[in-house]
């Protein structure tokens, strides 16, 4: 059947996508039509292309959703690549475990954790996804199987963590949680009035708190570039524990249509920055408002519009000429006319991950969410996109739908290693863009 060719972004639009469900960890991969090309994919959360695969098949995993073993003393959880990281914090929760790195959403596969290699707001200390992986499954086109962990198959496992998807299908993934006593979250809200404001509260907050992360006012110009509000939280103490969890906030929202092209505007972004700067969230909250703001209200790509949104997240280097590069992101940005209305900072450690392709590296990370107003917008990032070659940082692939083939070569120094390892008959429009191949 023929799928609907949006990533979550909604740009850009690929046609003659075919979906072949996999029902079975255990059956063939199908062989591909003349000239076209396999892509594993999960819930189509990326933002780009790298989930996309414009005139060849995806192998659609959602049937894949089986839990296959949980020892509650270890924290060992093997689970089918389908599952979501939704699914496992519902089973183990209040059990006393946790996922160590979550992203920004709980609506991720298994899989699409392992092949994006994602991070949360704790990289600082415990790194990405892909340094709790056990070890997983692998099958390839040619039929063979391998599984892979740091002992078995290392080569396959490091080329696999953060190779978005490329080198085979993950049929199953054993995982090292963490304990925790309970489902709750000690957060509190600190503003700050520029980025040098949230250097100083960063390295301040990294000592004593897992998990921070910051809002930014795109609009802020001058002596208050960069300024925003700066979130730190850690697991909540035992005492906790006889408290049974809240619902998540706006549990149950949606938004139902797509908003006209013009509603994300100057006057507009700059009133909901106003209102969210004088927020203050403190105390104990449930781990889903901390952890997955944005999941709470339904198909929020849909404020947009028809046309989607482009996002750019890069990573820049922990100095003087990273710092001067954020400045200037943050200036272009507030000055181009095209307000970015989601703006998130945070700071990366330099725990390296085993995943050869993976993004983050030590630094401060910025996403920036432009509504898609076409050229203007390319163009716009095109710049952003400079700048962070410039200064020797990276560019988000799982985030990208502009890098250039020469932006992917300075980004990626492994990426030839990594291409000896990508199943031949693998492929993907993000794949095919960075490797100039059309």
């Amino acid at each position: 059947m023929t799928m609907e060719p949006k990533s979550w972004g909604r740009y850009p639009r690929v046609s003659g996508q075919k979906a072949h469900p996999i029902t079975w960890t255990s059956e063939p991969l199908p062989v591909p039509p003349e000239g076209g090309s396999l892509l594993p994919h999960g819930l189509g959360r990326s933002y780009g292309d790298s989930c996309l695969n414009e005139g060849g098949s995806l192998l659609t995993t959602e049937r894949l959703d089986h839990f296959l073993g949980f020892d509650p003393a270890t924290g060992v959880l093997r689970c089918e690549s389908g599952v979501t990281l939704d699914g496992i914090l519902r089973l183990v929760t209040n059990q006393g475990w946790f996922l160590p790195a979550t992203p920004g959403t709980k609506f991720v596969t298994v899989g699409g954790a392992i092949a994006n290699d994602v991070h949360g707001k704790n990289h600082v200390r415990v790194g990405t996804f892909g340094r709790h992986l056990r070890r997983f499954e692998l099958v390839r086109s040619d039929g063979s199987r391998r599984v892979c962990s740091p002992e078995e198959n290392r080569d396959w496992f490091e080329a696999t963590i953060g190779g978005l998807g490329l080198t085979g299908l993950i049929t199953w993934a054993e995982i090292q949680l963490r304990r925790v006593s309970n489902p709750f979250m000690h957060q509190e809200t600190l503003a700050f009035s520029n980025l040098e404001g949230f250097l100083k509260l960063t390295h301040e907050s990294n000592r004593d708190f897992e998990y921070t992360v910051a809002w930014v006012d795109s609009l802020a110009r001058g002596r208050h570039l960069g300024r925003g509000l700066f979130h730190r939280a850690n697991h909540a103490p035992p005492q906790f524990t006889a408290r049974q969890p809240s619902p998540p906030r706006m549990a149950g929202l949606a938004v139902p249509f797509d908003f006209p092209g013009l509603a994300l505007n100057r006057v507009s972004v700059a009133a909901f920055n106003a209102l969210h700067y004088r927020m203050r969230n403190q105390g104990l909250m449930h781990y889903e408002p901390y952890f997955f703001p944005l999941d709470s209200v339904h198909h929020w790509n849909r404020i947009y519009g028809s046309q989607g949104f482009v996002q750019f997240q890069c990573v820049v280097p922990p100095n003087d000429a990273g710092v001067a590069a954020l400045k200037e992101i943050l200036d272009r940005s507030a000055h181009s006319g095209m307000p970015s209305f989601l703006t998130v900072l945070k700071t990366y450690g330099d725990v390296p991950s085993p995943g050869w392709m993976s993004f983050p590296k030590a630094g401060y990370s910025l996403a920036l969410d432009f509504a898609n107003r076409g050229e203007r917008t390319y163009q716009l990032v095109d710049e952003l996109d400079g700048l962070t070659r410039q200064v020797g940082g990276r560019v988000y692939p799982a985030k990208d739908s502009r890098m250039s083939p020469e932006s992917f070569a300075a980004y990626y120094p492994e990426r030839e290693r990594f291409a000896q390892y990508v199943d031949p008959a693998f492929s993907s429009s993000f794949w095919r863009r960075v490797r100039g191949a059309g």
